[in-house]
């Protein structure tokens, strides 16, 4: 535990340079940290489709997500498994038990499981990624001479449009998939509650805005919890150079050590996995609307 601890401190010291050389310049702003700018520009016509900070971050994911799945899961796995293996196992078993097998029908396993699977391991990586100091920072340093970017901890799901293009997977596979299985008119009926005609002008309406505020919740719900957790990380260690009082890292570094802990341990793990338990009750719901 002590170890923990002590790993704790220096990562939030780590991030110290980037915080205090923003208030060196009176412009401290916890919100600056979630700006995309172009560290390489690509433009198609109108299409922008410039590398930012949060590519970066996906792609660091992808890479990580794609080795874990291979390294727990796939790579020498014996009868009597070791810690590693163990975890792989672990992961795979609230992927298949408490996200698979509890949203979607059992025909539907096969098919959508390794899709609900890859979710949660992905934003699982991703958010833990994300508090993570790594020198990808818009902010950099002088050391010997040399102009280096500072650590920095940010979450590639604390950005609203990585978090809307994940749920607007969810949604188009979800309709796509609910077609498949009733044909379109069965299932566009199915949207339809068993109240007299004369209601159909104000429920159908309604349910039409439901399925679309499905899209909203699954991306809003990931992207504020993310983005919260690391505002308030950067804004209590921002007050001790803000207010340039030495004193208040008594107060700020505690506070801000709570709240990077309780991300890591708590809203990391269980914003994946309410992400892809959601999409999985959506999909299966789909596949068997009556239910």
């Amino acid at each position: 535990m002590k170890a923990r601890l002590i790993a704790l401190g220096f990562t939030l010291l780590l991030v110290f340079p980037q915080i205090a050389a923003a208030a060196e310049e009176d412009d401290f702003d916890p919100s600056d940290e979630f700006q995309q700018h172009e560290w390489v520009p690509i433009h198609i016509g109108g299409l922008n489709l410039s590398i930012t900070k949060a590519v970066i971050y996906l792609i660091l994911g992808s890479i990580v997500t794609m080795l874990l799945g291979i390294l727990l899961m796939r790579w020498r796995l014996r009868v009597d498994p070791d810690r590693r293996q163990t975890t792989g196992e672990l992961l795979y078993d609230i992927a298949q038990t408490q996200i698979a097998e509890q949203g979607l029908p059992h025909k539907a396993i096969a098919r959508w499981f390794p899709y609900v699977a890859s979710l949660f391991l992905f934003i699982l990586v991703v958010n833990l990624i994300g508090f993570i100091p790594l020198p990808l920072s818009d902010e950099t340093v002088t050391i010997a001479g040399v102009e280096l970017p500072t650590l920095a901890i940010y979450a590639a799901t604390s950005t609203l449009s990585v978090t809307l293009t994940l749920a607007l997977l969810t949604f188009v596979f979800t309709h796509v998939e609910g077609i498949r299985a009733n044909g379109p008119i069965k299932y566009f009926k199915s949207w339809i509650p068993d109240v007299p005609k004369a209601l159909y002008p104000l429920i159908i309406p309604l349910e039409i805005l439901g399925q679309f505020m499905r899209l909203i919740s699954l991306s809003v719900r990931l992207y504020a919890n993310m983005l919260a957790g690391h505002m308030l990380i950067l804004t209590f260690i921002g007050l001790i150079f803000v207010l340039e009082n030495v004193a208040l890292a008594v107060f700020a570094v505690p506070f801000a050590a709570a709240f990077y802990l309780f991300e890591v341990v708590i809203v990391c793990g269980i914003q994946a996995f309410i992400f892809a338990a959601l999409s999985a009750i959506y999909i299966g719901s789909a596949i068997e609307p009556e239910h």
